[in-house]
Parts: C-alpha cells; structure tokens; sequence
C-alpha cells in the first residue's frame, strides 16, 4: 500500500464518517449497480474513476461543477479518466474532438468551454466546420487539430469508446464507474447532485474494499 492510499485511507475515513448509514439506504438497481464480475483496472493503489459523458448532453454539462468541485477533493489516490460516450453520428464527432484535444494538451483547459459554448452560445461544436474554427480561435493549431481529428490514431480511441459502453454496460450519460464495480449516473440516482453523492458513497466502501485485501 502506497502512502498516498495510506494518507486516502485515513481522510475518507474523517470524510465520509457520517455515510455508513447513507450507503445502507442506497439500493443496488435503482441507485447503482454492481457490475458482476468486476471489471479490472489498471491503476494500481488509486481507486479508478471513470466518468462517461457526451459534450451534446445538458445534463452532463449541468454536472460540470459539481465535477470539478468533487475533484478539487479527491486527492491523489483517485485516478479518474473521461471517456466519451458514442452513440450517434453526433457524439462521435465530439468524442473525436475530445481526443484530438487531448493528443495536443489542451483539454484540461478547453473541456469545459466546450460545453460552454455549444450549448450557452449555441456554437454547434458538433459539426467539424464548427469546431475546427472555435479551436482556432481559442489558440490551438487548426491544421494539426484536423489532421489528429481524422486520424487513425483517434478513429481508434473512438472505437475503444464504442467497446467500453458495452464492457461496462453503460446505457446513458453522464454515468460514473466505480473501480470496476459499481456504476451510477444521473438517471439512476435521481439527478446530478444526488449522483454525485452516491459516488462519494461508493468510494468509501471502495476504499474499505481495498483495506481488506
């Protein structure tokens, strides 16, 4: 056990103290599911989670801060990664876009105004004629944006995408994936704030999981 997990171990327990008897009243096909069998990982001593979302939907763009103010606490023992859900011919061509943002360093800092501005501004960032010009004008290099948006590289990221829906059974978003055990989203839990409260839930009884090993 790492001394980030060990430093995780002891603040989920001050934080989450008051959630025991919260978790008994959560039940499992309403406000989460227990994915059987688990599904691995691959991050060591960090609990992984992984949110699936789609740029075009006004709930996961509702999520965002409540997001961001999650994970300005989670700490270090909690790896989390995005993965683009793709359903459509639309969400496709956001999942590209995420990709190909991420291969050039700039989606911590344009996946939020993406959101933003496709669905406040009403930018139609699903379209490629679209996007291609938000990113130039928000400082990224346009040619090799397109290049990577093409690419064979990214069609694959896409693609992986596409399996990861079905390996983990996510029917909706924005849903949660709990270190390959449990997944939630805003439909099951009732909502956005209420989804993110059955996160926090369920990676406390993650966490006494792992200390059990």
């Amino acid at each position: 056990m790492t001394a980030h997990f060990s430093r995780f171990v002891v603040i989920a327990a001050a934080a989450f103290a008051g959630t025991s008897a919260q978790a008994q009243q959560l039940v499992p096909g309403r406000d989460y599911q227990e994915l059987s069998p688990p599904r691995a990982v691959a991050t060591g001593d960090r609990i992984e989670v992984i949110e699936f979302f789609y740029y075009g939907c006004p709930v996961c763009y509702e999520s965002q801060p409540h997001i961001a103010k999650w994970l300005a606490k989670a700490g270090p023992a909690i790896a989390m990664a995005r993965v683009p859900a793709v359903f459509t011919e639309s969400s496709e061509s956001f999942a590209r876009t995420f990709y190909a943002l991420g291969a050039m360093n700039e989606i911590a800092r344009l996946h939020w105004p993406i959101y933003d501005n496709h669905h406040f501004d009403g930018r139609q960032l699903n379209e490629e004629k679209n996007v291609v010009a938000w990113v130039a004008g928000n400082g990224v290099d346009a040619k090799r944006f397109q290049e990577l948006w093409h690419s064979a590289e990214i069609k694959a990221k896409v693609e992986a995408s596409k399996k990861a829906l079905e390996l983990y059974g996510v029917k909706g978003v924005p849903s949660f994936v709990i270190d390959g055990k449990y997944l939630t989203s805003a439909r099951m839990a009732g909502g956005v704030k209420e989804m993110m409260r059955v996160v926090e839930i369920l990676l406390e009884r993650a966490a006494a999981e792992r200390r059990k090993k």
